[in-house]
């Protein structure tokens, strides 16, 4: 059954496919907690794909918010965000990049693009901006659902560090220079001054800067902060380093630590 959400005064009607609730439970007897229920937010002007990509996610368990449009979806992703969000890039009124880059001055939210054939550089502009993974329709549900579990496993992993409370069982800041990097709370500073990473772009400077001076190839970039379930191409590891070094020199316009080795890899070196 699907159900439209009230509408804003300038959006299309958001629907959700809720699940069915439980039977009411004795007086005598408590029933036993519920695990969470991760929610994804779809956000896409058809809504074929809509309703079937909602209906097959329910199926794997996941909760689903439906957004015909990017202006409607903005506010509610801001306002109450879910665990991961899926975009279309196409999108009348505000498409998913405009809506990615206004995602992104507000919330580090797990973003998946949808993308057809023909928009390759859409796809490559999408990592830059912030994207955590793409898909390119036609798209079976299987790698869909491998691709969400892959990031979500990635975000909750990012989670836990920060609520570990045990000192003596934190893993130690790295320290690279002017590089401050702390994978339990997923925090990084460059000479002070924060910077704020996806999951993905903060496993890949990880990898990178454990090993000062070593080039790491996209293949170990990838095994780094990728699981083996989801493959990715070198372009996406090229767009994550890319997007690194525009949010480092937006701290530090001389931010250079990065390099790259053509054919090889890359490697970070901070005096």
């Amino acid at each position: 059954m699907v159900e439209p959400k009230a509408s804003s005064s300038s959006g299309t009607p958001a629907v959700a496919l809720p699940s069915s609730s439980p039977g009411s439970a004795s007086t005598d007897e408590i029933a036993p907690a519920r695990p969470r229920q991760q929610s994804i937010a779809l956000v896409d002007d058809d809504r074929n794909i809509l309703t079937t990509v909602s209906i097959g996610l329910q199926a794997e368990g996941f909760a689903t918010r439906l957004y015909t449009d990017g202006e409607t979806a903005l506010k509610a992703l801001t306002d109450n965000p879910p665990d991961l969000a899926i975009f279309d890039i196409k999108m009348p009124r505000m498409d998913g990049l405009h809506l990615l880059q206004a995602l992104r001055e507000q919330s580090s939210l797990p973003v998946i693009f949808l993308t057809s054939k023909d928009e390759e550089p859409d796809e490559a502009l999408g990592l830059a901006m912030g994207a955590d993974d793409y898909i390119t329709k036609p798209f079976s549900q299987r790698l869909l659902v491998a691709r969400i579990r892959a990031i979500l496993r990635r975000s909750e992993l990012a989670r836990a560090s920060t609520e570990e409370t045990v000192q003596e069982n934190l893993p130690d800041p790295v320290v690279r220079g002017r590089l401050s990097l702390d994978p339990a709370r997923h925090q990084v500073t460059w000479n002070g001054e924060p910077v704020s990473l996806t999951v993905t772009e903060f496993l890949i400077l990880e990898a990178l800067s454990l090993r000062p001076g070593v080039v790491k190839s996209r293949n170990q970039l990838m095994d780094a902060a990728y699981s083996e379930d989801v493959y990715v191409d070198d372009r996406t590891i090229d767009s994550h380093i890319k997007r690194l070094r525009r949010k480092f020199r937006a701290v530090d316009p001389e931010f250079s630590a990065i390099d790259t080795l053509y054919g090889a890899g890359y490697s970070f070196t901070d005096g």
